[in-house]
């Protein structure tokens, strides 16, 4: 059995998000997925705690059902603040098994500042506090630094971040099990640092629209509960946490170093050529995440760390099907040919990743179960993110454009 996660997502109360993240809207796209469970996200905003506790069913052991989908409680929390002569600002993933404990947790922030402005509220407080608070109200609480080496707001962030899980949190290390490793990392830049061995890598959407869930999620051996997922991100159990699904790091927005506004986009050697400021205007580069794992790791790439779990690498299948029928990802061509084979697969996680591909055949265009093909094999060529810019994947022929855009690129150095 395959058991889908994804635990780290927003709702419609969270700012820059679609208004169709509400439970209707989540539930239907984690089907077309085939996630079997999403966290909530922004159980801390009092309008979605609402909504949540009277429209969710409780199961039991932290787990909540809601039209086919089983759901956990989780929120991310944003801390701005000053440590050691620098500003930090980081991300928290928060689960909680019960409402109960949400509402203590959310009584307790209120001191710190308003629920109501953001579904992903922002503090002044350290980690440090937030893990006391937390911690204090429930010992078993999960605390995950989400997205962890996100450039502005990430505990590894190259602009506000740490150089290590003991420098963030303090006493309250021992407790951190797990990181999130974000879009524009995977678990092979991650195995370069080995005070990393002792946690977990997950992988979560972070999505704020529904066409977005699924983009990266965790996949487990059997349906998961509350103490089920502490116990497995605690002993890092490789027969119930069977691997992670990961964005092609090259593809998430902060993968090179760069600066979007010259259009300058470099990978970490040219950026320490440059002294890391941009060649055309001479302003600081916006140092990535590839850059940032370098600067911490103290071991080569291709390390694979004893006990690590394991990953696979996707590109959604949208995007397959849209660069296979040379038509936009949103067009009513592509959302067709994507229903047709929902249809006739059942969700995009089996049709990506188990489905034979003889098989795909019989049920969808030969270009797009080309695309699906060499997605599997890794024969892709990406252009990758920087500052704030997502990568692009080809799938198919080189595009000489992008060559030479490329080149001229390179040029200016």
């Amino acid at each position: 059995m395959k058991y889908y996660a994804d635990l780290h997502i927003h709702s419609l109360y969270s700012r820059a998000t679609s208004k169709d993240m509400n439970l209707d809207g989540i539930v239907k796209h984690a089907k077309l997925k085939g996630l079997h469970m999403i966290g909530t996200g922004d159980f801390t905003h009092p309008l979605w705690f609402a909504h949540l506790e009277r429209n969710l069913e409780p199961k039991g052991d932290g787990v909540y059902h809601y039209k086919g989908i089983d759901f956990m409680l989780t929120t991310e929390v944003s801390n701005i603040y000053s440590e050691n002569g620098r500003v930090r600002k980081v991300h928290s993933l928060i689960i909680l098994p019960d409402f109960k404990l949400v509402k203590e947790f959310s009584k307790e922030l209120r001191k710190y500042g308003k629920l109501e402005s953001d579904g992903r509220p922002t503090f002044g407080m350290s980690l440090k506090t937030l893990a006391k608070i937390l911690f204090s109200i429930y010992p078993d609480a999960i605390l995950i630094p989400a997205h962890a080496w996100t450039p502005w707001f990430s505990v590894f962030g190259s602009n506000s971040g740490f150089d290590s899980l003991e420098e963030a949190f303090g006493e309250y290390t021992e407790k951190i099990y797990a990181i999130e490793t974000g879009l524009s990392s995977d678990p092979p830049m991650n195995w370069m640092l080995s005070s990393l061995d002792r946690v977990v890598l997950i992988s979560n959407s972070d999505a704020h629209s529904p066409q977005n869930l699924g983009r990266e999620a965790n996949c487990f051996s059997e349906p998961i509960t509350y103490s089920s997922l502490l116990d497995i991100l605690k002993n890092r159990d490789r027969k119930r946490f069977l691997y992670t699904i990961e964005f092609f790091p090259e593809e998430g927005k902060y993968h090179y170093d760069g600066h979007r506004k010259c259009g300058v986009r470099l990978d970490p050697e040219e950026s320490m050529k440059m002294k890391g400021l941009c060649p055309v205007c001479g302003k600081p580069l916006t140092i990535g995440v590839l850059h940032r794992v370098y600067q911490l790791a103290d071991r080569k790439r291709g390390t694979v760390p004893e006990g690590a779990i394991p990953y696979k690498s996707l590109v959604p299948l949208r995007e397959i099907m849209a660069e296979a029928l040379g038509m936009g990802k949103g067009t009513s061509a592509v959302d067709k040919a994507y229903m047709k084979a929902i249809s006739y697969f059942g969700d995009e996680f089996t049709i990506l990743l188990d489905v034979p591909i003889d098989e795909l055949k019989r049920g969808m265009d030969p270009r797009v179960v080309e695309g699906i093909r060499r997605v599997r094999e890794g024969k892709l060529r990406i252009i990758p993110g920087y500052d704030g810019v997502y990568g692009t994947i080809r799938i198919f022929g080189d595009d000489e454009e992008e060559k030479k855009k490329e080149k001229r690129q390179l040029s200016l150095f």
